[in-house]
């Protein structure tokens, strides 16, 4: 089955990546709907909000942030108004931030359901600062945190070379 590529990310040299500009959006928007529910909370307003939030995080941790509605408002209707990007970005930095953002969500919408409104305002205040970051300065705290996780887990096994071998008497 082929998949054609996604206006939102465009090809590279090393695979498909994704416009910065479209995770910033996306950040925005993201950043509208956390404050928008710490100024509505406690109450069914608030709590749907983070409801939907919630599934957005989940999309785009599940099955990409080139698949959510936000990418496909930003490749319809403000990219092509822009016109390509300088570079594209690996997908897997975001990717794994939204999976961040969904258990801060996650954990916000538990609180506001079971009456622990303090957890729940907490946990969606944290993930609003994220999205701010993101949004105004272009900072992903979770694609940071995606990295440190990469650089921590991988295990780099020095290449000995014949002359080390010999000079160390290693086989």
């Amino acid at each position: 089955m082929s998949h054609s590529p996604s206006p939102l990310s465009g090809s590279s040299p090393g695979g498909p990546g994704v416009d910065p500009r479209g995770q910033r959006f996306a950040a925005t928007v993201t950043a509208v709907i956390l404050a928008a529910v710490l100024i509505l909370a406690p109450g069914l307003v608030a709590t749907l909000l983070l409801a939907a939030q919630v599934v957005l995080f989940a999309i785009a941790a599940i099955v990409g942030v080139k698949e959510t509605p936000h990418a496909w408002v930003f490749r319809s209707l403000i990219r092509p108004r822009l016109g390509a990007p300088t570079e594209l970005e690996d997908p897997a930095p975001p990717r794994f931030a939204q999976g961040v953002g969904l258990v801060f969500a996650t954990v916000g919408l538990i609180g506001l359901l079971t009456g622990a409104t303090t957890l729940g305002l907490v946990a969606t205040g944290l993930a609003l600062a994220a999205a701010v970051l993101n949004a105004v300065f272009g900072f992903c705290l979770g694609c940071e945190l995606y990295l440190l996780k990469k650089r921590i887990t991988t295990r780099n096994t020095p290449t000995i070379t014949p002359q080390l071998q010999e000079k160390f008497h290693v086989s």
